[in-house]
C-alpha cells in the first residue's frame, strides 16, 4: 500500500486489519485490529492524528484529515460509507456515516447513530446517540428503532468479515478473456435488507 512517514512519524496498521493497496496512509495514522480500509481511501495524518479503533471500516474513496493538533477518530465498529469525508471529528462507537456525507471539525456523531447519505454535519455539532441524522445542514430527524440499530450492526459485521476474506484471499490478477463454464460463486451471505426510512450506507 502507499504508506508514507512524515517528520519521522510512521503509520501503524494492526496485523488483523486490512488496508487496500490503493489506499494512502500518511504520517500519524493508527489502524486498529480487525479494521477495513477500502480502495482509494486517503488517511492523511500530516497535521493531526487519524485513528480507527477496533472493528471500524472506512470504505472506498473516503477522506480522513484534520487541522493541526486535531484528532479524527472512528471508534469501535464505526462504519464510514463510500466517499464520506471526516475532518477533525469523532464518530462514536457503533455509529454509521453514510455515503458522501461530510462531518466537519470538532463535530461528534453519537454512538449507534446513523448519518444519512450526503448529509453535512457542521463544525462543532454534537449529535446524540441512537438517532437518524440527515440534511444540509444535518439535523436529528428521530430516534432509531432497535431493528435499525441491529441492521447497522449486521452491516458492520459484514465488513469485518470482508476484512478476513481480503486478508485470506484477495490478490491482484489479470482479467479473464472469457467467462468460465464453471465460474465459482462468492460465498453465500445473508442479504441485509435496507432498513425502512434510511438513506445512508
Amino acid at each position: 500500500m502507499p504508506c508514507y512517514a512524515i517528520d519521522g512519524v510512521i503509520p501503524v496498521v494492526h496485523p488483523s486489519a486490512y488496508v487496500h493497496p490503493t489506499a494512502v496512509l500518511i504520517g500519524d495514522v493508527i489502524v486498529g485490529p480487525d479494521c477495513y480500509v477500502g480502495p482509494l481511501a486517503s488517511l492523511r495524518g500530516d497535521f493531526g492524528r487519524i485513528v480507527l479503533q477496533a472493528g471500524a471500516n472506512v470504505q472506498d474513496s473516503c477522506v480522513m484529515h484534520g487541522f493541526p493538533g486535531s484528532e479524527t477518530v472512528v471508534e469501535e465498529r464505526g462504519h464510514i460509507g463510500h466517499g464520506a469525508v471526516l475532518h477533525g471529528c469523532v464518530v462514536r462507537h457503533d455509529a454509521l456515516v453514510g455515503m458522501n456525507a461530510v462531518v466537519m471539525d470538532a463535530a461528534e456523531v453519537g454512538a449507534y447513530s446513523i448519518v444519512a447519505a450526503c448529509a453535512f454535519v457542521r463544525a462543532g455539532e454534537k449529535l446524540p446517540e441512537k438517532s437518524l441524522i440527515a440534511g444540509l445542514p444535518a439535523k436529528v430527524l428521530r430516534l432509531l428503532s432497535d431493528d435499525e440499530i441491529k441492521w447497522k450492526l449486521a452491516g458492520t459485521r459484514t465488513y469485518q468479515d470482508l476484512t478476513r476474506r481480503c486478508l485470506a484471499s484477495l490478490q491482484e490478477v489479470q482479467p479473464l478473456a472469457e467467462l468460465e463454464a464453471d465460474r465459482p460463486e462468492l460465498p453465500t451471505q445473508r442479504h441485509q435488507p435496507r432498513a425502512a426510512g434510511l438513506a445512508s450506507k
